[in-house]
């Protein structure tokens, strides 16, 4: 591996390490009979594909606190993050109602197929949710299994486990105080800028980019000096990261990002662009909104809408800015920050999927 936080040799080796994990655990499966098994092709199809920001960042955190760029354990530490999102995008995708993940069945509605298909008794619906929420819970404890193993046997990162658990429980709290906050945004007519922003800043930006960072630093033994400043780099860049994942969400490609385009406005997100269209638009833009976010049939007026009200550009000028501060904060870090996390910054925000 290199001292670049975006080396897609690292990249690998998380993919590797993520499936030799599955399969150590195939031995605790089997005996519980082929459904349970079953368990383990699930976990590995379902983070297959994955853009692995969240071990990126965590090994870019190792990197700037001066950890050895060859460590493999720093690569077992940064891969059980990839059991943390999985969760969260089971978890995720249930509450939604979401028919898809990167191009493959949702694993609720998966399950409720396979229910009908194998002709099993009792109601499929309710067998995929149940699935799924089992499922995403034995990788969330896989994540914290494969995060402290690893810390346990390595010699250098030993003696900071504590640190480093502080800062990837902070993250497990926050996310989930992040998807509370946008599970009860739904049941308001409408969000405010700065509290749409409140959603991004703990469902997406802390436990995609910050903690990540925290997370790996700690591990090399950072000073509270790099772990503030890591902060403000995190902070900007994740809610640029999340904002754009909010426009593809809308307008991107569903080649390219595995979902339908408009799956947020069907769903009734409301999302920064939904509250900038609501802020700019007139009465009459706001009763659209009002009647046709949440429903299939109203996706294309609220699109319109979004563009129409210059919602689109707003939001395009607020991932812009955003990606200028932590730009400027990566400079603050000095040529090593440059080095390690600049090209990582724009692949989380100069993205098509």
């Amino acid at each position: 591996m290199t001292s670049r936080a975006d080396d897609p040799a690292f990249r690998t080796q998380v993919d590797h390490t993520l499936v030799a994990f599955v399969e150590a655990q195939r031995p605790v499966l089997a005996p519980l009979g082929n459904d349970v098994e079953d368990l383990a092709d699930v976990s590995i199809a379902f983070v297959a594909g994955g853009k692995r920001l969240r071990p990126q960042f965590c090994y870019a955190g190792w990197l700037l606190a001066g950890g050895d760029p060859h460590d493999r354990d720093i690569v077992t530490a940064a891969a059980a993050l990839e059991w943390l999102q999985a969760s969260a995008l089971v978890h995720d995708d249930l509450m939604d109602g979401s028919d898809t993940r990167r191009g493959r069945p949702s694993v609720h509605r998966e399950f409720e197929t396979r229910h009908r298909a194998e002709g099993r008794h009792g109601d499929p619906v309710g067998f995929g949710t149940s699935v799924a929420v089992l499922l995403g819970d034995l990788l969330l404890s896989w994540c914290d299994q494969m995060f402290t193993c690893a810390v346990l046997r390595s010699d250098s990162m030993r003696p900071n486990l504590l640190e480093a658990r502080h800062f990837l429980d902070r993250c497990k709290t926050e996310v989930v105080a992040g998807q509370f906050l946008d599970v009860t945004g739904q049941t308001r007519a409408y969000l405010s800028v700065a509290e749409a922003m409140t959603v991004v800043r703990y469902k997406s930006a802390k436990y995609t980019v910050e903690r990540p960072l925290h997370i790996g630093a700690a591990l090399a033994g950072a000073d509270t000096g790099l772990v503030a400043a890591l902060s403000e780099v995190a902070l900007p860049l994740g809610e640029a990261f999340q904002l754009r994942d909010d426009v593809l969400g809308v307008f991107g490609d569903p080649e390219l990002t595995g979902k339908p385009t408009g799956d947020d406005l069907r769903e009734g997100k409301r999302t920064v662009l939904v509250a900038r269209a609501a802020e700019l638009t007139s009465d009459a833009g706001r009763n659209l909104l009002g009647s046709a976010l949440g429903t299939t049939d109203g996706v294309d007026a609220v699109r319109d809408l979004i563009v129409d009200s210059g919602a689109l550009a707003a939001v395009e000028d607020d991932i812009a800015r955003l990606e200028g501060q932590a730009d400027a904060a990566i400079d603050l870090l000095g040529p090593q920050g440059r080095t390690v996390l600049g090209p990582l910054a724009l692949t989380a925000t100069r993205r098509s999927h």
